[in-house]
């Protein structure tokens, strides 16, 4: 089972027991947990449920495990002949969450594929 969600307004496809770095939340403490109500797409192995523009019922809850940095991105400008050169680094934080659990809403229903109507001219 596998879901599309949607944090800080950046979609993540998240499987149960898997782990995924996400914007920066201040507010939360390693071992909080998060419940993500913003399911844009949930599948089991049979059927697919697509949310207009969310899926009603559907949640996933997740686990802060730590606050961390990512990588350095350096920014070197330079302008020949002009004895001008400026470094300078940049490390942007995440949140690293565990997925405990996806859970589908009783009243979500699964999307049928529909046949396509032909065009009589």
């Amino acid at each position: 089972m596998y879901a599309i969600i949607e944090v800080a307004d950046k979609q993540f496809k998240v499987r149960e027991g898997q782990d995924i770095f996400v914007p920066y939340h201040s507010d939360l403490a390693p071992e909080d947990s998060l419940p993500i109500d913003r399911v844009l797409l949930v599948s089991d192995d049979e059927a697919v449920t697509v949310g207009t523009p969310t899926v009603d019922g559907a949640t996933v809850e997740a686990t802060v495990l730590d606050h961390v940095k990512g990588d350095k991105v350096l920014v070197f400008k330079k302008k020949r002949r002009k004895r001008f050169k400026v470094k300078r680094g940049h490390r942007q934080q995440y949140t690293k969450i565990h997925i405990d659990s996806i859970t589908m809403g009783s009243d979500a229903t699964p999307a049928t594929e529909e046949e396509p109507a032909t065009a009589s001219a």
